[in-house]
């Protein structure tokens, strides 16, 4: 991932905490047929490993899985993204000399994809996955609400995948090469707008 330095996010707490709060990744492997790509939900063990472990599954019919993987897999996270307009910049008034563009949160997770289809392993996956979404709800629904004969059947659908994470690129590019005063009109900006992931990005604005 191209990394200007003013933008490079090294610290190991702040880089889970987009792979936590990201829930949906995309999946991406190169192989022989081209470059394979899945949205997938991913569960993140931090105490597996140096840089922790994701965990998931995906489409038994999904040809992500079959297809030899050339190196490693990487897994894709957003965090807060945002437009953001040169009319929000003290520059503008100062100079004229400002164009637009984006912010945004971003974590790429590199490792080895291990993909299975052992019952055992994958009810405990998806057990994880389901514990996880539906922990904060009132009456939160468990797996094993479920027929056990249908979740067989479910299970037999989809096929695991464990990423041993080998390497963590963290980029939160929040206007840090902007001057302070560009800074808080661009804060004050987001702070306004009516869309949820733009008032979060204004939060991330150095100030």
């Amino acid at each position: 991932m191209y990394m200007p330095p003013a933008f490079n996010d090294e610290d190991r707490d702040s880089v889970f905490a987009t792979i936590r709060a990201a829930r949906l990744a995309n999946l991406v492997t190169a192989t022989a047929e081209g470059p394979q790509v899945s949205p997938l939900p991913l569960l993140l063990d931090e105490s597996e490993g140096q840089y922790g472990t994701l965990h998931g599954h995906l489409a038994r019919a999904n040809p992500q899985w079959r297809l030899p993987v050339i190196g490693e897999a990487v897994a894709v996270f957003m965090g807060p993204d945002a437009y953001i307009t040169p009319s929000w910049y003290q520059t503008k008034q100062e100079t004229g000399k400002v164009v637009p563009t984006w912010n945004y949160v971003t974590v790429h997770a590199h490792g080895p994809v291990e993909f299975f289809d052992d019952p055992a392993r994958l009810l405990t996956v998806v057990t994880r996955l389901t514990e996880l979404h539906e922990g904060a709800r009132a009456k939160p629904w468990e797996v094993s609400d479920a027929p056990e004969d249908y979740m067989a059947a479910q299970l037999r659908g989809i096929v695991g995948l464990r990423i041993p994470i080998t390497r963590l690129e963290g980029k939160k590019k929040m206007s840090q090469n902007r001057s302070e005063a560009d800074r808080r009109g661009v804060a004050a900006g987001l702070a306004e707008s009516a869309r949820p992931e733009e008032r979060a990005a204004a939060g991330l604005i150095p100030t």
